[in-house]
């Protein structure tokens, strides 16, 4: 990568997040939480509109 970005992570969520990464064979936190997320954008890339997105946010619970 040409660069890193720091995101803040709550210290449980950080707690579960390294755990679960050793659980499943991650080289590290960073790779679980990577794969995570493609994860989830390669869900929302499928969307044709901006208010597609909006929804299917709404639908996981990430926006109200």
């Amino acid at each position: 990568m040409f660069g890193s970005k720091k995101i803040k992570i709550d210290k449980d969520l950080l707690a579960k997040i390294e755990r679960y990464a050793k659980i499943a064979g991650y080289s590290s936190p960073e790779e679980f939480v990577n794969h995570a997320l493609e994860k989830e954008l390669a869900k929302l890339e499928g969307a044709d509109t901006e208010e597609e997105i909006k929804k299917r946010l709404r639908g996981l619970g990430y926006i109200s």
